[in-house]
């Protein structure tokens, strides 16, 4: 069996999988809040380890847990880095790759770290992508994993998140990067603002989608500045109640990113999420859609499909 390990090393979040080459199956897992960001201060903090040893230090606890997980040894297993890890802030910085190019994992830039006595493991670190005006960072190894429909010239993938990706492809190639800042916006301003009083989080409201499409509705509608405040005057009026507010905020700015899909000159739209941020996505896109075709593909799917790719061609 040819196995690999596979990390997603975020801002705010570190994910580590076990993956049969073969099948593509994860065969263990491990996933902490020891973002990059975290890490990176912690590092600052102490005045021993290199960055570079400190932040292996890390994954090799990880690695740890994983190889109980799977009963054995996971020494000399070769190592596949995606997200913030080749950032300022990350294991070693590295420069973003410039678009446009072809869209294919082996294009993407990387940085091959040998192992060392304290670290068997060879690692494969992927840098980000840039445009002239927008960057990203392991959003570009998720789209070199997804399926790229040959029949459409022009392809727009969504990437939901704290910092949602817009990602044009034509003809193959990535042409276009554009980030909304729409969940770091809703975090801000359900806990941080006047709203914050307005709104109460909860899962289970029957009225929950009804709501929310009403906020993708009203966002295409008017102004955006203006709408937020509807958040207060819905509770001042009582005409939503703080848990149906939630969903209506959520509405309002996911439909604002998203209205923006209506000015594109494209006939498909992929989004590749998963769980509430897919369906959410899905349904507001779907209550907006005019002219083009909407697929969904899963994003860590597509992650291993692209780290499977690299895994085999640096052999």
């Amino acid at each position: 069996m040819q196995i690999f390990l596979s990390c997603d090393w975020g801002t705010s979040s570190f994910r580590l999988r076990l993956i049969d080459a073969a099948t593509k199956t994860v065969l263990a897992e491990t996933l902490t809040q020891q973002g990059i960001s975290a890490t990176y201060d912690a590092w600052k903090a102490q005045q021993r380890t290199d960055r570079l040893s400190f932040y292996s230090n890390y994954i090799n606890e990880q690695i740890q847990q994983l190889a109980q997980q799977a009963g054995k040894s996971l020494s000399n297993i070769p190592l596949i880095i995606a997200g913030m890890a080749s950032s300022a802030i990350g294991m070693k910085e590295l420069p973003y790759k410039k678009i446009p190019f072809v869209i294919h994992p082996q294009n993407l830039l990387t940085d091959i770290i040998a192992g060392s006595p304290s670290f068997p493991h060879k690692t494969i670190l992927v840098s980000g992508a840039c445009s002239s005006a927008d960057v990203m960072r392991g959003e570009e190894t998720i789209l070199a994993g997804c399926s790229i429909n040959s029949s459409f010239n022009k392809q727009l993938f969504i990437l939901p998140g704290t910092h949602s990706k817009h990602i044009l492809v034509e003809n193959k190639m990535l042409a276009e990067i554009k980030t909304y800042m729409t969940g770091e916006l809703f975090q801000l301003l359900s806990t941080k603002s006047i709203l914050s009083n307005s709104v109460e989080q909860e899962n289970t409201n029957t009225k929950a989608n009804d709501i929310f499409l009403k906020g993708v509705s009203d966002a295409t509608a008017s102004s955006f500045l203006n709408n937020i405040f509807h958040v207060r005057i819905n509770t001042l009026f009582n005409t939503m109640d703080k848990k149906e507010n939630y969903y209506y905020l959520s509405g309002l700015l996911i439909g604002e990113e998203l209205k923006q899909v209506l000015n594109e000159n494209v006939e498909l739209v992929t989004i590749v999420s998963s769980g509430n941020l897919l369906q959410l996505y899905h349904a507001a896109l779907s209550a907006l859609n005019k002219n083009f075709t909407l697929l969904t593909e899963d994003a860590d799917k597509a992650l291993i499909n692209a780290q499977t790719v690299l895994f085999n061609h640096y052999q």
